[in-house]
């Protein structure tokens, strides 16, 4: 009877068991056919903006929602981003197959447009479409001759040459435009009034190259302080490298002199991007890159000098020095983990043979001594001086001297010490912002010497004046942007909270520099100096 009664319960036990998971199964199902249904359409579709004016500070975006931006996971140690590397070849793989998420994917060239992205909004504003001037054959870089026959360098430079006519033509051959690399394209397309365009559909694909096509040299840059690299790629195609030498969180110690502070990968990355939301776009496209130092640098460098510098660390890593001015020894020594490093790989500009640059001492220039003083720091009327001096004399040299003193002050670069134009265009073009790695170094602190130029001119544009005021309101917070633009990066993220919090607190102080000249000037025109007419 026992029995009989332990064999029912048991059969009972395993029918209730099965029950109960065929019940789940159901359950699970009909939710499942449930959740479509209940979706309702997305009313994430932003209403296109049509102020034509400055938007005020409490101005909320009611349209678009705020994209949300993937979370990303703060470096550490010496190479951060390698403590997930990981992460970065398989959670990642869109960097490793030439596709650096979805904004690139779909195009820069219109400003990474996703719904609630603040970027798309602020590059549909009226002052970012201001009209530029109409671009002809003379204010191109290049007159580009489809007939002109190229090869390259016997050397084995990677140069493009010409039989004749070196500086004005490039090199075609017998193909046609769409087929040329995108380096190419990119240095055909500049002209007088910008590096690049507003909307360049170049822009993804030349920061795609730049972070995944493979290197087929590596030597040392000739000249300078500190350690730097130029990239060769197949398609002959060349980029500068400047290793990782300090983690996102490390300030520059406050007992450092501006001139021996190190060059920041990342800062050159954060300064493309920023100057692009500025609307100055005078900075070469910059992309972040993890390199294999053994096999993308060691094996295939034809620099004896460089090479003579590797080294295994007594942790296993290889490393490397090179020669310089600054910290190339065995004891600043950059490592790999055990052999990738992070390192920031800009787009170089066309070679001097064939556009010739001119290098201008900056007039705020410091005196790179540590007790001198440079005379603009104990002249307080020292613009007036530099005023009456060409090419400042004028024109709007001047002016866009100031647009960089802006930003340099934004990210806190106190090494401006020479800017370069272009020699074809003469005084009439803009100024190359090149050499910005000791930007972002410190967020806790801000230098008020940068800005001299401005305080001391009491001169602004008035298209760089109101995309200040514009970046200064909520819906285009100069920080929200800088962030979003800086997520794209396949070294995301590039930027601590701290340094883009500091951003709006510096972008206060330029306005209200401004607005100290404004209340001393007997006319406003003398500080907000109109460059747009009835264009805005």
């Amino acid at each position: 009877m026992r029995r009989r009664l332990q064999t029912l319960f048991q059969r009972k036990f395993k029918v209730s068991l099965l029950f109960l998971l065929l019940l789940a199964l159901l359950v699970h199902l009909a939710m499942d056919l449930a959740l479509p249904a209940a979706r309702g359409p997305c009313g994430c579709d932003a209403k296109a903006l049509k102020a034509s004016g400055v938007p005020s500070g409490n101005l909320v975006l009611t349209g678009p929602k705020k994209l949300s931006l993937r979370i990303l996971q703060d470096f550490s140690g010496s190479n951060g981003s390698l403590e997930k590397g990981s992460q970065l070849q398989g959670a990642r793989p869109q960097a490793r197959d030439g596709k650096l998420g979805v904004r690139h994917q779909h195009g820069e060239g219109n400003a990474g447009r996703t719904e609630g992205s603040k970027l798309a909004a602020l590059f549909e504003h009226p002052l970012y479409n201001i009209p530029m001037p109409e671009v002809t054959e003379k204010d191109k870089l290049f007159v580009v001759n489809p007939m002109e026959k190229f090869s390259l360098r016997s050397s084995g430079s990677d140069e493009w040459v010409s039989s004749s006519k070196a500086e004005t033509v490039l090199p075609t051959g017998k193909t046609a435009y769409d087929t040329y690399p995108t380096w190419l394209k990119f240095h055909v397309g500049i002209n007088r009034y910008e590096l690049y365009p507003r909307r360049d559909p170049l822009m993804p694909t030349l920061l795609r190259d730049l972070a995944t096509q493979r290197i087929v040299s590596s030597v040392q840059k000739s000249g300078g302080t500190q350690l730097k690299l130029i990239m060769t790629f197949p398609n002959y195609g060349q980029a500068l490298f400047k290793p990782m030498k300090q983690t996102r969180d490390q300030e520059t110690p406050i007992d450092f002199f501006y001139f021996s502070d190190f060059e920041r990968h990342n800062a050159e990355i954060a300064a493309f991007h920023l100057d692009r939301i500025l609307d100055f776009r005078r900075i070469p496209p910059v992309s972040g890159r993890l390199v294999n130092i053994t096999k993308e640098i060691r094996d295939i460098t034809t620099d004896k000098k460089l090479a003579k510098t590797f080294f295994i660390s007594p942790a296993g890593n290889v490393c490397f020095y090179g020669e310089c001015s600054y910290y190339c020894s065995t004891e600043h020594a950059l490592c790999g983990k055990p052999d990738r490093l992070e390192g920031s790989v800009a787009a170089l500009l066309p070679d001097k043979t064939l556009a010739k640059r001119r290098s201008w001492r900056s007039p705020w220039r410091r005196s790179y001594h540590k007790s001198k003083k440079a005379e603009w720091e104990l002249n307080p009327n020292y613009c007036a001086q530099v005023r009456e001096t060409p090419p400042y004399d004028r024109g709007h040299r001047l002016l866009d001297l100031i647009d960089m003193t802006v930003l340099d002050f934004l990210m806190g670069n106190m090494d401006r010490h020479h800017y370069e134009t272009f020699e074809k265009f003469g005084n009439d073009t803009f100024l190359l912002h090149l050499d910005n790695g000791r930007g972002f170094g410190t967020h806790s602190r801000d230098e008020p010497s940068i800005l001299a130029p401005l305080r001391q001119c009491c001169s602004i544009k008035k298209s760089t004046y109101l995309r200040l005021q514009l970046l200064a309101t909520q819906p285009y917070r100069l920080s929200d942007l800088l962030r979003e633009a800086l997520a794209t990066d396949p070294l995301a993220p590039i930027l601590t909270e701290p340094h883009l919090r500091a951003l709006d607190r510096r972008l206060g102080k330029v306005l209200a520099t401004v607005g100290r000249c404004l209340a001393g000037a007997a006319r406003r025109d003398e500080v907000v100096v109109d460059d747009v007419g009835s264009r805005v």
